[in-house]
């Protein structure tokens, strides 16, 4: 994806990829595509389970329950009289609250005879996180006509693996385990880490196994017929902060339930499409799985398993994405980020002065520096993308006190843009890692083969790329209107002027006539490189472009080389570095879709726009429940085939649940004026299978709309049928 170093480059060979210097890479020994694993997270926790509801050394071997960038359970599974049971149905409940899987028996034997006939016992689990905790509730019921006894085995393990140790990298030494402790119903699992932590799994029950034998526990519970029992289990992460309150599997069921009912109170668009509500729903859901509180407020995590975590990249696109519904999960990232600016140089984590962090890791791993990932600051976009965000966040709300607050991290970023993203002063911004172990490419392909020439060769730095021109425009013209609006006149001038000049010499330097779009990029010596890319639809997002060249980077976009049918390709096929199945050169990323097409849309190409969407709301349709993941293959698009999906990539993952939104915002053209408040409608379109698109309590600037959207030949008719409070809608059409 996205933002950080350990992930798969299957363009290149896996013995090449160990051997690179950024050690960060995912590796694909094996795929999660056929895994199916179920997902749950809440704050800091996240679980990784199979089917059955059991954690399993299967795959790719990342199933677990995970807290504070540890696995605190590596192995937990149910037998039913020494037999794994078998699978009925197993769904993790539409809002992502709960894990639900039924299982029944098969023949269980006794001395040579069938005791308990197949599909005599429902086995019920319901699985939920809260506040550090895994509750469990495990029902068991006897139909058959016979009094039969189960013998319920528990097993467990906790590795206590950083995320990076699971995700592939080798460490020379660790902490030790610590001796399990057993009483009448609890074990409690421990390690202690080499940076002094102690780590531990407290695991409860509400009845007392009849025995326990280490880390197996085992029940005897005899049923009548028709009768049924329960047992429920906490599985408590006790870390580096205080252990947390463990409450009945009830009170964390009514609390979970409290939280999803807040999250209800944001409006959420609903169309007379069922398959495409179902994309919306699936998407919302994750978005509101994936944020976490933090102390500025409200932060998307990028993605589970690998980047569950604070990325600054990814939470900025997220919330641009989402911040037409709900402008909080903007607040929250623009507080966080202003926080953990940097405030000094520091090589080691490619740290400057008003720089926006790139990632921010908990775990034994990031504590003890073996990864340098604990605060980096190795992204080149963000620092831009942050005054983007800033901008927007008002546009939408009206916001100025926030944005008074705000305005001293926007300074710095935009200080940031010209003494040290603009090193050699001519103009560009620039990247190249100082630290030894960060990332090669800092842009968000940051796979290191994913900047080179047209001839396949690998560009060396430092490196211009295309669409951060485009940001760092995107980012002055933006705090041209802030620095208006907080008095600060002189500066907004300037900032207009270095602008207007960057424009300028941006069109004449990376626009190629010979293939039609936008260079990749600008190596150390200048020398753009001659590639086909999806991050010319980026410098369309930002408005960069010279509406000629963006025409005809629009055409290039959309060909048959760069589209598959599915989405708009990173790379395309015909250049030299093209592999369908790799990370950055040639896949399909949603959310780099929903980018490209808000610059089609900005250009006025709402048809092509609309391609995109389609693609991928295809696409959804036939991914497991509705979820498009962090990215799939590349191939083209077949008849009766699905998309190729991508071996480790994230499911779900923030910026591709994010994707769905950003996408009918493109297509409805909307925006907004914070003065008055206004919505604003630019040449809406829908797509000839959305006929209708409802917007319930809407909420902008204190005021509450609901609106009808209505598909027509040529145009969208858009109706108020409620309103609150002094809200205008304007419309273009």
């Amino acid at each position: 994806m996205m933002s950080t170093p350990l992930k798969t480059n299957t363009s290149l060979p896996l013995r090449d990829a160990i051997q690179l210097d950024e050690q960060w890479y995912i590796l694909a020994t094996s795929s999660r595509a056929d895994d199916r694993t179920r997902v749950l997270k809440h704050g800091e926790t996240f679980g990784l389970f199979d089917r059955h509801g059991d954690i399993q050394p299967i795959g790719s071997g990342e199933q677990g329950l995970y807290h504070e960038g540890t696995r605190f359970l590596s192995y937990f599974e149910l037998l039913v009289n020494g037999r794994r049971p078998l699978l009925l149905h197993s769904t993790v409940k539409a809002d992502n609250s709960l894990l639900v899987v039924d299982l029944t028996n098969p023949d269980l034997y006794l001395a040579e005879r069938r005791a308990i006939p197949k599909g005599t016992l429902h086995i019920f689990r319901a699985k939920l996180l809260w506040e550090g905790v895994q509750h469990e509730h495990i029902r068991l019921v006897n139909y058959g006509d016979i009094p039969v006894d189960v013998e319920l085995e528990l097993r467990f393990a906790a590795d206590y693996a950083d995320i990076f140790e699971v995700r592939g990298v080798k460490r020379p030494r660790r902490g030790e385990m610590m001796p399990v402790q057993t009483s009448a119903q609890e074990l409690l699992l421990g390690y202690r880490g080499l940076d002094e932590v102690v780590r531990q799994t407290h695991i409860a029950f509400s009845i007392a196994p009849e025995t326990m034998v280490g880390t197996q526990s085992h029940f005897r519970l005899p049923l009548s017929p028709q009768a049924e029992t329960e047992l429920y289990i906490t599985i408590a992460c006790e870390g580096s902060a205080k252990a947390p309150a463990v409450l009945t599997y009830d009170r964390a069921r009514a609390e979970t339930e409290a939280a999803m009912a807040a999250r209800r109170q944001t409006s959420i668009p609903y169309t007379s499409n069922e398959q495409f509500n179902d994309w919306i729903n699936r998407s919302a859901a994750d978005l509101h799985m994936l944020i976490s509180q933090t102390a500025q407020g409200r932060y998307p995590y990028a993605g589970v398993p690998w980047f569950s975590t604070p990325f600054g990249r990814d939470g900025i696109i997220t919330a641009l994405q989402f911040l037409w519904l709900d402008p909080s999960v903007a607040q929250g990232a623009l507080g966080f980020l202003a926080a953990t600016q940097a405030e000094e140089e520091t090589p080691a984590q490619d740290a400057e002065p008003g720089k926006i962090v790139h990632e921010i890791r908990g775990g034994e791993m990031a504590a003890l520096g073996e990864v340098p990932f604990r605060r980096y600051y190795g992204s080149v976009d963000a620092t831009p993308l942050f005054i983007i965000l800033a901008d927007a966040y008002y546009q939408r709300t009206g916001d100025r006190p926030f944005l008074e607050t705000l305005w001293p991290a926007i300074e710095r970023a935009l200080q940031w843009i010209d003494r040290y993203g603009d090193r050699d002063g001519d103009g560009f911004v620039e990247y190249a890692r100082r630290s030894a172990t960060g990332l090669v490419q800092q842009g968000w392909k940051d796979s290191n083969d994913s900047v080179f020439h047209q001839d396949g060769s690998l560009a060396q730095g430092p490196i211009a790329l295309c669409e951060v021109q485009g940001y760092v425009y995107q980012a002055k013209r933006a705090a041209v209107r802030l620095a208006t609006l907080l008095g600060h006149s002189a500066y907004a001038a300037e900032l207009g002027r270095q602008a207007a000049q960057l424009k300028s010499r941006f069109n004449e330097i990376f626009w190629c006539p010979d293939i039609a779009t936008f260079a990749l990029a600008l190596d150390g010596d200048k020398r753009p490189c001659r590639v086909r890319s999806s991050n010319a639809g980026h410098v369309l997002f930002s408005g960069i472009a010279d509406p000629n060249y963006a025409r005809q980077a629009a055409e290039t976009l959309l060909s048959t080389a760069s589209f598959s049918g599915w989405g708009v390709r990173t790379l395309a096929n015909a250049e030299r570095r093209y592999n369908p199945m790799s990370y950055h050169n040639g896949s399909v990323w949603p959310h780099d879709n929903a980018i490209v097409a808000m610059g089609l849309a900005r250009y006025g190409f709402k048809g092509k726009t609309m391609r995109i969407l389609t693609g991928l709301f295809d696409a959804s349709i036939v991914m497991e429940f509705h979820r498009l993941p962090e990215l799939f293959c590349g191939f083209d698009r077949l008849p009766g085939q699905e998309p190729t999906l991508y071996p480790v990539a994230c499911s779900p993952q923030a910026w591709a649940s994010g994707s769905v939104f950003y996408l009918l915002q493109a297509c409805l053209g909307l925006t907004f004026s914070p003065e008055k408040p206004q919505v604003r409608f630019h040449y809406p379109q829908l797509p000839p299978y959305l006929h209708e698109l409802q917007l319930k309590n809407f909420r902008i600037n204190g005021g509450v709309i609901d609106l009808v959207l209505r598909r027509h030949a040529r145009d969208v008719g858009i109706n108020v049928s409620h309103k609150e409070g002094d809200v205008e809608v304007a419309v273009r059409l």
